[in-house]
């Protein structure tokens, strides 16, 4: 619904923080309505960009349930909610910020998208592919574990789970960092932390996305000593905030970097760097699934274990995550 307000001459959404009179208001079905009768859009709200609705096309089958879940599962309070069925994040796109809101439409994925710069639709398209993993076909990975005997089962029945990308790839390693030796709804926490202090709020928020996550500058100017974790962690976030804000090192080799250890490498590569035959075999979640399985959980059986999964182990830490889950 759209609302117009006949002092100002202007029209905006109901989210809008304007607060008019209610004689005062007038309301439209679409921004034409408004616009044929005479009100220009509110350059706060930017009514004519909440109308960008589209299905996101996709290679091969697509569980996109369970993407949507995984998502959810680890949302950042202030850059991520999952509501109603729907994943929603704040994206930092060339001309300014939006904000994407993704469901699971059958077998496919429904996006709308609030776009600060009309002309950074294709970009948050992109970023919207990219976090979803689309232009990846699941299809010979599936073919290939669908006979294996420990995780053929889990696969055969999720056709379509694929590993999830990023948003932001720099955001996507700051939070690898804060996973480490931690919980999911630990590491969000302490992100949605370093949001609150460091990251750029939206002039407008979307329910419970209020703020961008915080960029490498921003982290690498910022002071350390209050940040809600153990003090090499701190020391490791800052350090690759710096890195990658001067651009001193790519992800890929982050790995050199002091406190950046095995397992954060590996997630990176996985899901930054879309490595398809990355593996973590001191994973807490994939030594449970590998126990539920039967199996002897420690690093170096989980090892000797994927070897038979090779080149696709990345889509069996996604079988196994979701079996633990």
């Amino acid at each position: 619904m759209i609302r117009a307000v006949v002092t100002t001459g202007i029209y905006c959404v109901a989210r809008c923080p304007a607060r008019p009179k209610p004689a005062n208001v007038r309301r439209y079905a679409t921004p034409s309505e408004a616009r044929a009768a005479g009100f220009r859009a509110c350059r706060r709200c930017r009514p004519d960009e909440a109308e960008v609705e589209l299905t996101l096309a996709h290679s091969g089958p697509l569980d996109a349930a369970g993407l949507i879940a995984f998502l959810g599962r680890r949302a950042v309070p202030g850059v991520e909610e999952l509501t109603a069925g729907a994943y929603r994040r704040s994206l930092r796109l060339p001309g300014g910020p939006g904000v994407a809101e993704l469901r699971a439409a059958g077998e496919g994925v429904r996006a709308r998208l609030w776009l600060a710069d009309p002309a950074d639709r294709e970009a948050a398209v992109e970023r919207c592919r990219t976090l979803l993993g689309l232009d990846a076909d699941p299809s010979a990975a599936e073919e290939a574990l669908g006979d294996d005997p420990l995780i053929g089962p889990l696969v055969r029945a999720a056709p379509g789970r694929r590993v999830p990308g990023h948003a932001d790839a720099h955001e996507l390693a700051f939070r690898a960092v804060l996973g480490q030796q931690v919980t999911l709804a630990g590491a969000a926490s302490a992100a949605g932390r370093l949001t609150a202090a460091h990251g750029e709020p939206l002039d407008v928020p979307f329910g419970g996305v209020t703020h961008l996550f915080p960029a490498a500058q921003a982290l690498a100017d910022a002071d350390i000593s209050d940040w809600p974790m153990p003090r090499r962690r701190r020391e490791a976030l800052r350090g690759l905030a710096a890195a990658l804000a001067s651009g001193s090192v790519e992800l890929d080799g982050v790995a050199a970097l002091p406190g950046i250890g095995p397992w954060t490498a590996s997630y990176i590569a996985m899901r930054a760097l879309r490595d398809p035959d990355a593996f973590l075999p001191t994973d807490a979640g994939v030594r449970r699934a590998l126990e539920a399985l039967g199996r002897d959980g420690s690093p170096r059986s989980a090892e000797r274990e994927s070897a038979a999964w090779r080149p696709h182990r990345a889509v069996a830490v996604q079988h196994l995550w979701a079996a633990a889950a």
